[in-house]
């Protein structure tokens, strides 16, 4: 009977170690599962789809991106689709994007491009080109995505279409990073693959609060009930996250997360491109409406503490030599890992993503936090300049 015998720090470990697992579970099937569900809800033919193809205007901007733009705007022009045109806006002029493009024009007459002037001025060049893109484009549906993304397939803008029903206003995608070789590849892979179930997950709960630009749709009605980019005009980022948390609401957005509608980004290749962008929004973040920002801290938080009170009653339990509080320790942690690594991979999967996430989950699990924190404290303590237009 002495297994069953608890000292109060024991018992404190305990139950923080398993209250911690609860919460993670329901994060998990609440909203991480949500990718799954939706998809095999989709399969059922469970989810309306709109039968129109309504013209849509496809805007893309480019920083000096030419070999970008060679790999990738083709799969853009050729996409199966009635009746659509692609705007490329072209910011610099020290490559070949300009030459291309004009090439490009004689053939696809879809295909138009401008450019940012050099004497632009009190908005962001990015906020900027985008501004630029909408005003030029015919269509009230505008399509975004970057020059380092190629669309899964053909059929990328059919699917995204399918969602524009009459009630809907913003469809947030998809976009996962190629495969490569290499510790960053699969650091970053896995964070894009967590991050995009995080905030997916609560769009399809009915709870939109960001999208990424690489793959994203809204009405061009919004844009300018918005007063373009407004409301943030003083910061350097923000033109698709904070502009999505600003327009979307449980009525008006949709997701698609159909394998063919995704948008694969060229790899990371440098750790301080990926700490850039990922110090660029968080911080955007703190900007954001609604609670579903401190609902994702509190299970980064949570995480990290449910780690902190495992160890300890693990070390605790094997050093007093009380193997109970060690194993139901070890069982709670197991059974945690098991559901992560279920959910996640069977998400990965849905969403094409080529690897499995098992022996590197922990690692990946417990450094995310970390990281998080890392980003938080990068932004308190840089100059309030480096976020602002450029």
């Amino acid at each position: 009977m002495e297994a069953f015998i608890f000292d109060t720090t024991e018992k404190v470990l305990l139950a923080l170690t398993g209250i911690l697992f609860f919460v993670q579970l329901l994060y998990y099937f609440c909203l991480y599962n949500r990718i799954y569900l939706h998809n095999r809800a989709v399969k059922r033919n469970n989810v309306h789809f709109s039968q129109e193809l309504p013209p849509v205007s496809v805007i893309i901007c480019a920083r000096e991106e030419s070999e970008n733009l060679r790999r990738n705007l083709i799969a853009v022009l050729e996409q199966d689709y009635p009746q659509f045109e692609v705007i490329v806006i072209n910011d610099g002029d020290t490559d070949e994007s300009e030459d291309y493009l004009t090439i490009l024009e004689e053939k696809y007459p879809h295909l138009y491009h401008s450019f940012v002037p050099d004497s632009s001025r009190y908005i962001s060049r990015k906020k900027l080109a985008i501004t630029l893109g909408v005003k030029a484009s015919k269509y009230d549906w505008l399509v975004f995505t970057e020059a380092n993304c190629m669309p899964q397939s053909n059929q990328w803008l059919r699917l995204m279409a399918r969602n524009f029903t009459s009630r809907t206003q913003v469809v947030l995608g998809y976009s996962g990073y190629d495969r490569s070789k290499g510790w960053l590849h699969k650091r970053v892979a896995f964070d894009n693959l967590f991050t995009s179930m995080r905030y997916l997950g609560f769009a399809l709960a009915g709870n939109p609060y960001m999208g990424i630009g690489r793959n994203l749709a809204y009405r061009k009605e919004l844009f300018y009930q918005q007063k373009g980019f407004s409301a943030h005009l003083n910061l350097q980022r923000g033109d698709d996250d904070l502009f999505i948390n600003h327009i979307a609401t449980p009525e008006n957005t949709r997701v698609e997360t159909d394998v063919n509608a995704i948008m694969r980004t060229q790899p990371v290749l440098r750790a301080k491109d990926w700490r850039e962008e990922k110090i660029s929004y968080t911080s955007t973040a703190r900007l954001y409406h609604g609670a579903q920002r401190w609902l994702a801290g509190f299970e980064t938080f949570s995480r990290l503490i449910f780690y902190g009170c495992w160890v300890a009653a693990l070390v605790i339990g094997i050093l007093h030599f009380h193997w109970f509080v060690a194993g139901v320790a070890f069982l709670l942690w197991l059974l945690r890992f098991t559901t992560q690594a279920i959910i996640i991979n069977k998400t990965g999967k849905e969403l094409d993503d080529k690897r499995r996430y098992y022996f590197t989950l922990p690692v990946f699990d417990l450094l995310q936090p970390m990281q998080s924190l890392r980003w938080k404290l990068y932004c308190l303590f840089r100059k309030k300049s480096d976020f602002l237009r450029k």
